[in-house]
């Protein structure tokens, strides 16, 4: 039976896949087979203890800290593989690897108690795309970022191009996650935006990668300004994902409802 307790089987079996993807990469000059055959490899193992937890949990694992950790690792994988096979970078699967790895450590390090119950706020129809949406926008714009702390150091006309195609694709999914947010908040609290510290910071990050989109299309920013710009939103974003759980300001959330289990 698939459960957190044999979830590092799983986890080390996933790491080493990658690992390996990520050393084929670097080693080729191309593209490489391996490189994609391994890396899938690790996301499909991934993907079975997700499937398998959730069959276990009889629910979707998506309520806890831990639990949304885990979909940031699979989808930070998937990015990070596409966008290795769509622009050939062979150093983004070490990058993807090392942030996918570090969440997966955070729950090997700190266990929580993950039950079956779910909360009335979260027995919704919006509750899994929404989370699962927000996830995946996530982890493409984990590697925006990616491509932002490269660039500052290392640049290369095309990285800002690639930045700029991750952007697109991340804020249209940040946006739909958004959207299906507001359709849930008004189900269970009865209105669309409140304002609440959550959205407040939602509605910061978002405003930072339209800023990059704007300035980008108008050319109105240098490289390193639009680097930067990236870098700062990213950090944005962490701090909407899990950081204003620690706001004081935010203890009256109605966004925390699952802190007693983070």
């Amino acid at each position: 039976m698939i459960n957190w307790d044999n979830f590092y089987v799983f986890a080390a079996i996933s790491v080493c896949l990658w690992l390996t993807g990520a050393v084929f990469s670097l080693r080729s000059s191309t593209k490489s087979k391996a490189a994609t055959a391994f890396t899938s490899a690790g996301i499909i193992v991934l993907g079975i203890f997700i499937a398998g937890l959730w069959v276990f949990l009889q629910r979707p694992p998506l309520r806890t800290m831990g639990e949304t950790r885990l979909w940031y690792s699979f989808f930070m994988g998937v990015a990070g593989l596409l966008t290795y096979i769509r622009w050939k970078y062979r150093w983004i699967l070490s990058f993807s690897t090392l942030l996918s790895t570090v969440f997966i450590i955070i729950n090997l390090m700190k266990p929580e108690i993950h039950d079956q119950s779910l909360m009335p706020a979260l027995q919704s129809i919006w509750f899994i795309p929404h989370v699962t949406v927000y996830m995946f926008s996530y982890s493409v714009l984990g590697c925006a970022f990616i491509i932002a702390v490269t660039g500052l150091f290392r640049h290369k006309e095309e990285y800002l191009h690639t930045a700029d195609n991750l952007v697109y694709a991340g804020v249209a999914f940040l946006s739909i996650g958004m959207l299906l947010g507001s359709l849930w908040a008004k189900e269970a609290w009865g209105n669309y935006w409140s304002w609440d510290p959550k959205e407040t910071w939602a509605a910061i990050t978002w405003m930072g990668y339209l800023l990059y989109i704007h300035l980008r299309l108008f050319r109105k920013a240098g490289r390193k300004s639009l680097y930067a710009l990236l870098i700062v939103s990213f950090l944005a974003l962490q701090m909407c994902w899990y950081g204003v759980n620690y706001l004081p300001a935010a203890q009256q959330s109605v966004h925390l409802y699952n802190r007693n289990n983070n």
